[in-house]
C-alpha cells in the first residue's frame, strides 16, 4: 500500500480504489464510506457508494 495522507474525500477513495485492487474488499468499503461521508456534494457521495456496493460495515453505536 501506497503512503496515504487523509485530508480530503479523495483521499480516502484513492486508498479505498487500492485495497480493491489488492483483494482487500471490507477495507475498501469502508474507506469508500468514509469518502461519501466526507463529500459535501450528495450526487458524489452516491456515485462513491455505487463504486464499492454493499451494506454498511460500520458499527454504530
Amino acid at each position: 500500500m501506497g503512503l496515504f495522507n487523509f485530508n480530503r474525500p479523495a483521499d480516502y477513495l484513492d486508498a479505498a480504489r487500492e485495497m480493491a485492487h489488492s483483494g482487500r474488499p471490507t477495507l475498501a468499503r469502508l474507506l469508500a464510506e468514509e469518502a461519501a461521508d466526507r463529500t459535501t456534494d450528495p450526487a458524489d457521495a452516491a456515485r462513491i457508494r455505487a463504486e464499492f456496493p454493499g451494506n454498511s460495515l460500520r458499527q454504530e453505536d
